[in-house]
């Protein structure tokens, strides 16, 4: 570049001494203007082109930087985005948008009032339906709905989210914690597997009065029943009965 520029320098001027000089005739001289103004018109100042990129799958058609942008849903804004980095690839398969840096996602009811919101530290968004939210995830509701984990996937076809990871739910009445969670949109109907809970008590139960267990209740003594004796075996008469007598003399009575 910087080399054609010197030598359309070097042509424009030697065709001004020639004119300067008139040693050539005036057709001539024309001639020579015109051959000028075609190399000056003929500037090779052109931005640099870069070569032609054949995997298109791992370059973003589009980047934004500083995002804060409201999404429709059936003409009606439903949603608000935020975001440091947002990034748009139409060539893969499912195609995706990525928000590397976080995301904080607001979802409006039909009074447009904040109903629910979505942070995380990386997600991703396949099809425009399907979200993926990795590391720090935490979803809010206005029922007073708090849910924490690494991992959560959001249906918005299907109305769920759903997790394989450990999850952490508090609702204003239970606090649950487990692997395999799978909820509605509302998280109002929850599954959660390898779980354990908290149930607090009710304020408006009735309160049972504590036992006193040095009062407790003393075993009652069994009254063994009398034994009635035997009935003894009447006496027999015992009767001696005299020998007949005999005729042997030694025999005394």
């Amino acid at each position: 570049m910087v080399a054609d520029s010197i030598t359309h320098m070097r042509i424009a001027t030697a065709v001004t001494r020639l004119i300067s000089s008139h040693a050539v005739e005036k057709p001539l001289i024309l001639i020579a203007l015109f051959v000028q103004i075609l190399l000056l018109s003929c500037n090779s100042d052109k931005p640099p082109m870069a070569p032609a990129v054949h995997m298109r799958d791992s370059i973003p058609v589009m980047t934004t930087y500083g995002v804060s942008k409201l999404i429709s849903d059936s003409g009606v804004i439903r949603y608000k985005v935020v975001t440091e980095e947002w990034n748009v690839y139409d060539r893969t398969s499912p195609t995706k948008q990525t928000f590397m840096k976080g995301l904080l996602l607001e979802k409006f009811n039909q009074n447009f009032h904040i109903e629910m919101y979505v942070t995380a530290d990386t997600a991703y968004w396949y099809d425009q339906n399907l979200w993926e939210l990795r590391g720090r995830v935490c979803v809010w509701n206005n029922e007073g709905t708090i849910f924490n984990s690494e991992l959560l996937y959001w249906d918005m076809t299907r109305h769920e989210f759903y997790s394989n990871q450990f999850s952490h739910l508090i609702t204003p009445d239970r606090e649950v914690e487990g692997h395999s969670f799978h909820s509605n949109e509302q998280m109002t109907v929850y599954e959660v597997n390898f779980s354990h809970a908290i149930f607090p008590i009710p304020e408006n139960a009735e309160e049972e009065s504590p036992i006193d267990t040095t009062q407790a209740e003393q075993p009652v003594p069994v009254e063994k029943p009398e034994r009635t004796p035997l009935p003894k075996a009447p006496k027999k008469a015992i009767h001696i009965t005299e020998p007949p007598a005999t005729g042997n003399p030694h025999f005394r009575r």
